[in-house]
């Protein structure tokens, strides 16, 4: 493997764990007594996040990079899918409960 592979796959995996990081400073939000809560902010930076890293490994760790033009596509549209799959379902359930 190359120099320039290994620094473009060291940079990929700094960027996945700054994004764990991230989540984990996030997740610790509490209210007034301690206990934690969930916000609407956080659940969606964290499916947001979740996707941006799902990219990252897609482009970087499985090659589509390197793949054919439909293929980058193809994994475009299916994390866009997930996407409003995941951000729809919560935010409609947040409506319907709240």
């Amino acid at each position: 493997m190359s120099t320039i592979l290994h620094k473009r796959l060291l940079i990929a995996w700094t960027i996945l764990t700054l994004l764990t990081l991230v989540y984990v400073w996030m997740d610790e939000s509490v209210d007034q007594n301690g206990t934690l809560r969930a916000s609407t902010v956080v659940t969606v930076s964290a499916i947001t996040i979740a996707l941006i890293k799902v990219r990252i490994i897609f482009r970087e760790f499985m090659e589509v990079r390197h793949a054919p033009v439909w293929l980058c596509r193809l994994t475009d549209g299916w994390l866009v899918l997930v996407a409003a799959c995941l951000l729809g379902s919560y935010l409609i359930g947040a409506a319907v409960s709240g």
